[in-house]
């Protein structure tokens, strides 16, 4: 299936991340969430995947359901989203730390569209401050996103396209726009 090319305004920039960040990482995530309005949070740590949400200013983890816990030390990337932008935040082969905030509707031009992906997860449990375990197959595997269904879930991801000198067209960066079971239903 073609995908649905579209034009909208974006700005990408590099973020410096504070050298106490591995002090209160859930602090820096709410003060960045305070600044650039996102609704999500996705961790990928060593020990596992882990899942926020921001209500009334501050981040609700899914770590209180179902391990592992946001700590710097484990942490490999997140991504702190939602309709308007991303920040995206990762470790460097040297264990230093890179971000990037993209904002839409600002800036330049620029093509993108957007692919709804399906999580994994066959069944759903326990409930926890508005995080749901799902489980995946025999394999244990385990996450915990903050989505109310028992649905098939799935996840927005907007890709921004660029074009290289000889004019063939290239995904020149991705981000998470939304999570949700009705991806129809988003207004986005």
């Amino acid at each position: 299936m073609k995908p649905n090319i579209l034009k909208i305004k974006y700005k990408s920039l590099q973020l410096s991340v504070p050298a106490d960040f591995g002090g209160n990482i859930a602090a820096w995530f709410e003060e960045q969430a305070k600044a650039y309005d996102p609704k999500w949070l996705l961790v990928h740590a060593d020990d596992g995947v882990i899942w926020g949400e921001l209500r009334d200013d501050k981040i609700h983890l899914s770590s209180k359901l179902f391990g592992p816990v946001l700590r710097a030390k484990t942490l490999q990337m997140a991504r702190l989203f939602g309709a308007n932008g991303e920040l995206f935040i990762w470790k460097t082969d040297n264990c230093s730390w890179q971000a990037r905030l993209v904002i839409d509707n600002q800036g330049q031009d620029i093509e993108y569209f957007d692919e709804t992906m399906l999580l994994w997860g066959t069944r759903w449990e326990n409930s926890n401050d508005g995080f749901f375990l799902w489980e995946h197959g025999s394999e244990g595997l385990r996450h915990a996103p903050p989505v109310d269904s028992n649905r098939d879930l799935k996840l927005k991801v907007r890709h921004y396209i660029d074009y290289d000198e000889d004019g063939q067209a290239y995904i020149k960066f991705s981000r998470l726009v939304c999570i949700t079971a009705d991806i129809e239903k988003e207004v986005i």
